[in-house]
């Protein structure tokens, strides 16, 4: 009985975000750590409608176009360019690129947000937010209303094209002559617009479909090492790693795009997500459960099983455990079998998500997501302990508390 009213109360709330748009695409990005929790034949037809949404979106008229581009750089916006190409060559869930000429002579990117786009995400989360009561029956340990809030801040930063100049420049002068990573810069922006270095180069998703095994664990190890080094060195983590944004260039290094979505971390990475990664390691649950209590993962008054909570971590985990490790689609699976065998009591209905940590585990999913596609190979504990506070410590140094 539990079960069917679960199931009810699921469809209801997929049918709800099926006839969204960008802001379901947002939430359901955000709550794929959930995914694990919920029968399949719940969460299967959810993914379908979000991939045919996002395949299916349309690309903005010609006269759309110049007339955005009119209203932000002016009756005169052709002289900043030697030549523009009306035809968009990407889109995304809030806007298109188009290629172009700079009147200097350096091919560029142009972001054109799409008009409305604000509107209609900010409207979405209206509906969203009065599907929280929906949301605790389904998942009793999570604070929907704060992750709905935390969600529409962001919403709010990525509609923000200055915002995300901002960011990509931060990153762009940080690893200008990096041997390993290239961002290209931002040339112009403004609130709608956003004009930045062009960057030619394989995507990710090619590599992916067509890499040989050693291109393959090099963009995997790349990937790795710029996601967790960002925050130690920018004081920001790119918080949307799907294949569509990274490029191999043909120097053997890896190009990043769209900074629409950062998580700002001016300290870096929160120590506590090292310790707590590294006190799993050793076998310590009541400790690791302490610790998630104190940042908010487990809320007061829910109980866990520890049995439960090692078996739904151990994806995140276990690469740090070992000098080398291979990520693959048959693992990504195993894993997400034993967490989903774990119903009804499934432990991911009981916990929490912190704000802090939203886009922190947005990225760990996401990431482990690419990795697992790539079937990439490589010593990722490495650049934990290199980049990850609290990681390497030695815990004869100090108590175990997490404080």
């Amino acid at each position: 009985m539990a079960q069917e009213v679960q199931q009810r109360t699921a469809e209801q709330i997929f049918k709800v975000l099926g006839e969204l748009k960008g802001g379901a695409m947002k939430l359901g990005q955000a709550l794929s750590i959930f995914e694990a929790a919920l029968p399949q034949e719940i969460v299967g037809p959810y993914r379908a409608t979000l991939t045919k949404l996002q395949d299916a979106a349309p690309p903005l008229p010609v006269a759309t176009v110049h007339k955005v581009l009119t209203e932000q750089l002016g009756d005169d916006w052709r002289e900043n360019f030697i030549s523009f190409d009306d035809q968009p060559t990407a889109a995304a869930s809030i806007g298109q690129v188009h290629k172009a000429v700079w009147h200097d002579g350096r091919e560029v990117a142009v972001k054109i947000q799409y008009p409305g786009a604000g509107k209609a995400l900010l409207g979405d989360f209206a509906q969203l937010a009065r599907l929280g009561k929906l949301f605790g029956a389904l998942l009793p340990g999570l604070d929907m209303k704060a992750v709905l809030a935390e969600l529409r801040e962001r919403i709010a930063e990525e509609l923000d094209y200055l915002r995300e100049a901002e960011a990509q420049h931060a990153f762009a002068l940080e690893f200008a002559d990096d041997p390993e990573f290239h961002v290209p810069d931002v040339i112009a922006a403004n609130e709608m617009i956003l004009v930045s270095e062009w960057m030619d180069g394989t995507p990710l998703s090619r590599i992916i479909a067509e890499g040989t095994k050693e291109e393959r664990d090099h963009a995997g190890l790349l990937f790795v090492r710029f996601l967790f080094s960002s925050p130690a060195r920018v004081g920001m983590l790119h918080a949307d790693p799907h294949p569509g944004n990274f490029r191999m260039l043909a120097n053997g290094k890896l190009g990043i795009l769209d900074f629409g979505a950062v998580n700002r971390l001016p300290d870096g990475y929160p120590v506590a997500f090292g310790r707590l990664t590294r006190i799993f390691n050793q076998g310590d649950m009541n400790t690791v459960i302490d610790g998630l209590r104190r940042e908010g993962f487990i809320r007061e008054g829910i109980e866990i099983n520890p049995d439960a909570l090692r078996a739904f971590l151990a994806p995140y985990v276990e690469p740090t455990a070992v000098e080398e490790f291979t990520f693959s689609r048959e693992w990504l699976q195993a894993q997400a079998a034993t967490a989903t065998d774990l119903r009804p009591s499934n432990v991911v209905r009981q916990l929490n998500l912190p704000v802090s940590y939203v886009l922190i585990h947005r990225v760990h999913a996401a990431g482990v997501g690419v990795l697992c596609q790539l079937g990439a190979t490589a010593r990722f504990r490495d650049e934990v302990i290199r980049w990850v506070p609290g990681f390497a410590d030695d815990p004869d140094d100090e108590p175990l508390a997490i404080g």
